[in-house]
């Protein structure tokens, strides 16, 4: 057993010298998980989008009187802070293009990709710790079949003659690595599942805000139908978005993790 009282510096030395190579190679990804969970936890307080309660009463009074709704007074309104949120953007511009008389197609598809844009900051991050949770368990066997075959190699060198304790203590070393490579994999599937979980809450707050928002669009300019646009299947317009030569039949195995908003 590793002495718990000794050195960081002693003790990280003996780890690579049990683990060899491979223990180096655990240790680099789980730094590297750490730096990019602290980042995505940066990111996330920064970045993240968030239906803020002033962005709740803006989405209200726009349903009940989209008239008296200013985009440009809710940008200048908002601190520093408020501007990065990108919910913010994604409510005031899909209400500024409906204020326009836009193509009622284009606002949705406009919407659809800032909304996915929205969120491509977060999926990269995430997918490095799935593949570190993924990858740390059979790196440590790896290192544990290497330990394995070291020591059997120096058994059949006596030709038999080594000890029980020589033969333990070798095999002892080798399984260090499958113990470290799931103290790793462990935490970061914990925290990969957390953070698709948040991903997936994020992502339905961002499309019922923007189908509120477009469905609200049917009461502007209610006394002028003649330039109100017919309603368009959602669906159909971000497939036709993502793909505009195949989007009369596009595969949903081809959708991404997390579908387009108003999708």
């Amino acid at each position: 057993m590793l002495p718990a009282t000794e050195p960081f510096g002693s003790l990280l030395s003996r780890l690579f010298d049990m683990g060899g190579p491979v223990m180096m190679v655990l240790v680099a990804i789980a730094v590297a998980g750490a730096i990019t969970f602290i980042y995505l936890m940066l990111m996330g307080t920064l970045y993240a989008p968030r239906l803020t309660a002033r962005l709740k009463k803006i989405v209200t009074i726009w349903q009940q009187s989209p008239a008296t709704v200013r985009p440009a007074d809710l940008r200048r309104q908002v601190g520093a802070v408020g501007r990065l949120n990108p919910m913010l953007h994604l409510i005031a511009d899909t209400i500024e293009a409906c204020q326009h008389q836009q193509d009622s197609g284009r606002v949705r598809s406009t919407a659809a990709r800032d909304a996915q844009q929205a969120l491509e900051p977060f999926e990269a991050p995430l997918k490095i710790i799935e593949v570190i949770a993924a990858l740390a368990p059979l790196l440590g066997l790896l290192g544990t079949v290497m330990g394995m075959m070291e020591a059997f190699s120096a058994m059949a060198a006596t030709e038999g003659r080594a000890n029980a304790a020589q033969l333990s203590g070798g095999i002892y070393e080798a399984l260090t690595t499958t113990a470290a490579g799931l103290i790793i994999a462990i935490p970061f599937a914990a925290l990969a599942a957390w953070i698709e979980f948040r991903l997936r809450r994020i992502h339905k707050t961002i499309d019922g805000t923007l189908v509120t928002v477009l469905n609200a669009t049917n009461h502007v300019d209610a006394d002028r139908p003649e330039l109100q646009t017919p309603a368009v299947d959602t669906t159909a317009e971000v497939r036709a978005h993502r793909n505009p030569e195949t989007a009369q039949d596009y595969p949903d195995h081809g959708r991404p993790r997390f579908a387009h908003a108003t999708g």
